[in-house]
């Protein structure tokens, strides 16, 4: 997959894969056994433990409304996303994560560039103890964008010892529109329970040191928006 590394700066690993491109499914390109997807419901299902960790590739462009459920149903399996996306028409992300495997966890990257309108919501459940959620969201909202980001994570009554994280963080231009919505339905004691929300801006001592550099304005936010998408 070293197109992968090279159009999309992905690092992938040893894994079962599953590669998303513009909002739809390639068998091709995707490398699996122990894990079974349908189309009909964009479900993937983990339901064999496997000695490799499952890796869901998410890349290109998204446009209307997307739905992705995600369900590990066995112990100790490790599933990571990346998710790279960008949009210019309006698209709706909504992202259900089910985790019913003890001692698995989900481990996700999101880095989404909006010049448009883009909403995304994340529903992470915690459905067994000893269950790991996290889900690490960067969103680049330009002039005139509107941004709708909202993490939804719930862990269950009698299910303990979870680990449960949803970050987003901005970097929005002025004239963005940005709605941040963290909620959390704690209904055991955690292991831990994190849920945070951010603007990101940069600091003048960056602006003057890349000036100095004599990059120009332009280059300057190229450089600073790449920066934070891959801090």
């Amino acid at each position: 997959m070293s197109y992968l590394w090279q159009e999309f700066n992905i690092k992938t690993f040893p894994a079962e894969t599953l590669v998303f491109r513009n909002g739809m499914f390639y068998p091709d390109l995707s490398e699996y056994e122990n894990i079974e997807y349908i189309p009909e419901k964009n479900l993937i299902s983990v339901q064999k433990t496997s000695k490799l960790p499952v890796h869901i590739i998410y890349i290109g462009e998204i446009a209307g409304k997307i739905d992705l459920n995600i369900d590990i149903n066995c112990e100790k399996s490790r599933v990571f996303m990346t998710a790279k996306i960008f949009n210019k028409k309006p698209a709706f992300l909504n992202i259900f994560i089910k985790n019913t495997g003890k001692k698995s966890f989900f481990d996700g990257k999101i880095i989404a560039k909006n010049t448009g309108i883009l909403e995304i919501k994340e529903f992470a459940e915690h459905l067994s103890s000893n269950t790991g959620i996290f889900l690490k969201n960067r969103v680049v909202a330009y002039k005139n964008s509107e941004n709708t980001l909202e993490g939804i994570a719930r862990i269950k009554k009698d299910v303990t010892d979870c680990d449960s994280d949803i970050s987003f963080s901005v970097l929005a231009d002025d004239k963005a529109r940005v709605i941040l919505k963290p909620t959390q339905f704690i209904n055991s004691v955690p292991k831990s329970a994190a849920h945070s929300a951010s603007l990101y801006k940069p600091s003048e001592n960056q602006i003057l040191y890349l000036k100095t550099s004599g990059l120009s304005d332009k280059e300057i936010k190229k450089i600073l928006e790449d920066a934070f998408a891959e801090e």
